[in-house]
């Protein structure tokens, strides 16, 4: 019998094999981007136990972000924080049974694509099968994820932040380029070297394609990509039918009903070249 596929399962299916045929580190020693670079997420967790005070810490890369889902939730950032806290219950070495440990993560490292994925599919037992949360999660078309990083990678990010802010005063024609040269620099793919140029992530994501789901099952429904061209414009491919759309018919794939619902999204990040890496 036809059943429907997760759209998630299979991106994740589909990037964990390129990254076994491709390999995550440089074999030859070039400067080209690794594909941990371009689409993993390095995560730092920490998780403790406050009824024996104990405390681990534990590290793994990911190809997505989760943003959960609840009452409290409206916006994608909320989701983000939310998912990044949680509980969960194992057994205390020190306590010898199992209890309640809290899980505090954060970012240690950025790519170059940034994978997001609205929680949106739980197991419902009264039913038994999978239901869908409709609720409407609005979700920016740049997206800023510094909050969400560990203080040592903030600190990272800190100066390319700076470059870049000085990068669209000079755009906007707020301050005289001259002004900037010792701090502006172009930007570019992470990783890549261009005569010399080592690029750095800023923290900052533009909003490049968007995944949505129409319908009220996992299992049924349909899939619809809607992504931005590189002159800025975006289409909808509605399988064989691309249509073209405006920025704000993107912004109304938040959810809150029957329509459209954004389920991935993918964000490209903004980079820049600080000065003194070989430029």
């Amino acid at each position: 019998m036809y059943m429907q596929q997760d759209a998630e399962e299979c991106w994740t299916q589909l990037l964990y094999t390129l990254s076994q045929r491709l390999g995550v580190a440089d074999a030859d020693g070039t400067s080209s981007p690794t594909f941990n670079d371009l689409f993993s997420v390095e995560l730092s967790s920490r998780i403790s136990c406050a009824e024996s005070e104990e405390e681990t810490t534990e590290k793994e890369r990911v190809y997505s972000l989760k943003c959960h889902i609840s009452q409290d939730v409206n916006y994608l950032l909320d989701g983000l924080k939310l998912a990044m806290k949680t509980e969960l219950e194992k057994v205390s070495p020190k306590l010898q049974r199992s209890c309640v440990h809290m899980k505090q993560t954060s970012i240690n490292d950025l790519p170059l694509y940034l994978t997001v994925q609205f929680v949106r599919f739980f197991w419902k037992r009264e039913s038994n099968q999978k239901a869908k949360i409709l609720r409407k999660v609005e979700y920016p078309l740049l997206l800023d994820v510094f909050e969400l990083c560990s203080q040592e990678l903030q600190e990272k990010l800190k100066k390319p932040r700076e470059i870049l802010r000085a990068e669209d005063d000079v755009k906007a024609g707020l301050t005289k380029s001259k002004e900037n040269d010792n701090a502006a620099g172009a930007s570019s793919a992470a990783g890549i070297s261009e005569e010399g140029c080592k690029k750095k992530v800023t923290g900052y994501y533009d909003l490049v394609a968007v995944l949505t789901h129409k319908g009220r099952s996992a299992d049924s429904g349909h899939y619809v990509a809607w992504v931005k061209q590189d002159n800025g414009k975006w289409i909808q491919f509605d399988d064989h039918q691309p249509i073209p759309q405006k920025e704000e018919d993107i912004t109304r794939l938040s959810g809150g009903g029957d329509w459209h619902m954004a389920y991935i999204l993918l964000y490209k990040a903004k980079l820049v070249t600080e000065a003194g890496d070989g430029c």
